[in-house]
């Protein structure tokens, strides 16, 4: 049985009204990119693709594969203490990247906060 959710997505991930937001990778790779960009650009006006301008609030990286996940650490200093840098990649059969997340994290100096 599908799960379903019923709390809008950009809610889930944390993103608010005003919220600095950059968006790293190819997010328009994705068949649902215009609705998520629309969503986010309809909460905050404050959206940076490619690396994240200083004290951002919320980080979409988009990986397909393992090595890409090296731009972590870079990441990390430009987002504010209590930020979140949110790993987006494929699930399930599509899937390109099998990591262990919890070996990234602490190679990366980053805690997880994950839903």
């Amino acid at each position: 049985m599908e799960r379903v959710y019923t709390a809008p997505l950009l809610d889930k991930l944390g993103i608010r009204p005003g919220m600095r937001v950059a968006i790293v990778g190819d997010l328009d790779a994705d068949l649902e990119a215009p609705v998520i960009r629309a969503a986010i650009e309809e909460r905050t006006s404050d959206v940076t693709n490619g690396l994240p301008q200083p004290d951002t609030d919320v980080v979409l990286l988009l990986v397909d594969a393992t090595d890409e996940l090296a731009i972590l650490s870079e990441l990390r200093p430009r987002i504010r203490q209590a930020g979140a840098i949110w790993v987006v990649s494929r699930k399930g059969k599509a899937a390109t990247i099998r990591v262990r997340p919890r070996k990234v994290r602490m190679d990366s100096g980053l805690l997880n906060r994950s839903t």
